[in-house]
């Protein structure tokens, strides 16, 4: 048991993963936050739940808290480099489900609401899923703090 969590938090990644994980993690953080406390211009739950029933993913306010959650705090734990490999499998779910339910109809461009500002944050979120938080992130310490209990 002990050493597959050191194997989920090591990264041989080094400093370069910072500069992908503040951005990425800002912008989930953002839209979680729109979903579940409506701010930034967000609907909140029971918006955003209405919106996904319209669209099939039922019951509404369930979905959109899993999804609001995820973002809101995969994107907190994203910044912070804290279970970065599970917080980023999380995310990549959820954009793959946010690509394929709401905007694959619409093509490739944001202007006509297509997927590839989800797409980018998808991948973003795959090659934090594999390179793991890098040089600076909490999961360093926490697999320091593994490596020498017994």
């Amino acid at each position: 048991m002990k050493q597959k969590i050191e194997q989920l938090l090591a990264s041989n990644a080094g400093f370069s993963t910072l500069a992908l994980r503040i951005p990425v993690g800002i912008i989930f953080m953002a839209h979680g936050a729109q979903k579940l406390f409506a701010w930034f211009g967000g609907y909140g739950l029971s918006g955003t739940g209405q919106f996904f029933e319209s669209i099939g993913l039922a019951p509404g306010v369930a979905m959109a808290f899993l999804a609001g959650s995820a973002e809101f705090f995969g994107g907190l734990f994203i910044i912070l480099g804290l279970l970065t490999r599970p917080s980023a499998l999380v995310l990549a779910f959820t954009m793959l489900i946010a690509i394929v339910s709401v905007h694959l109809p619409n093509g490739l461009f944001m202007s006509n609401g297509g997927y590839e500002f989800g797409l980018a944050l998808l991948a973003a979120s795959v090659s934090l899923m594999l390179s793991g938080g890098g040089k600076v992130a909490v999961d360093n310490w926490l697999a320091a703090r593994f490596s020498v209990q017994k």
